[in-house]
């Protein structure tokens, strides 16, 4: 048992790392280190890693907005919005079984993979020229974006981010500032 802590804490901060360094994924690490390391059933896996990466962005946005790479307005909107998607993601989660949710976290590690590769769509910067994207984008972003994180317990930064650099909808510095404000 003490080995199994002393791995899971060693992992963590691999994650913490990498986390830093790319600016999102951290769910999308920590649910498999949580579950197949420490042990913890999906669930409570899903629900401790939210707690992980939230913490871990709250204190990276310091460093982003003293930057000035933090739209606040886009953040804060896109961020209820997606507060609001998590509890009902989280809700529906709630009564599904554990390796329905697990099926549903892999399939969510695809659909990331695949939107990095295929790249930006369109090749400009979008709306970043012009401002932020406008208030419905926001909305709807973060109620989808919410609501696949609160199901699976991978989303804000897995799949946010990715596809704000495919659709170009914030510069580069913008879109990493987490959770990608």
């Amino acid at each position: 048992m003490e080995y199994q802590i002393v791995l899971t804490l060693a992992l963590a901060v691999v994650v913490g790392l990498a986390l830093g360094l790319l600016g999102g994924g951290g769910s999308i690490l920590m649910v498999p280190l949580l579950t197949y390391v420490a042990g913890m059933e999906p669930k409570e896996a899903i629900a401790a890693s939210l707690f992980v990466v939230g913490v871990t962005s709250l204190v990276s946005t310091v460093a982003h907005a003293r930057a000035g790479n933090v739209r606040w307005r886009t953040g804060l909107v896109f961020g209820a919005a997606g507060m609001a998607g998590a509890l009902l993601g989280g809700l529906v989660g709630g009564h599904l079984p554990g390796t329905l949710l697990m099926v549903a976290f892999a399939l969510m590690m695809v659909a990331t993979a695949v939107t990095m590769i295929r790249g930006r769509r369109g090749g400009g910067e979008g709306h970043a020229a012009h401002g932020s994207p406008p208030l419905r984008r926001i909305v709807l972003d973060g109620l989808a974006v919410g609501a696949v994180t609160g199901l699976v317990g991978a989303g804000e930064g897995s799949s946010s981010c990715p596809p704000s650099c495919c659709s170009a909808v914030w510069p580069c510095p913008r879109r990493w500032a987490p959770p990608c404000w």
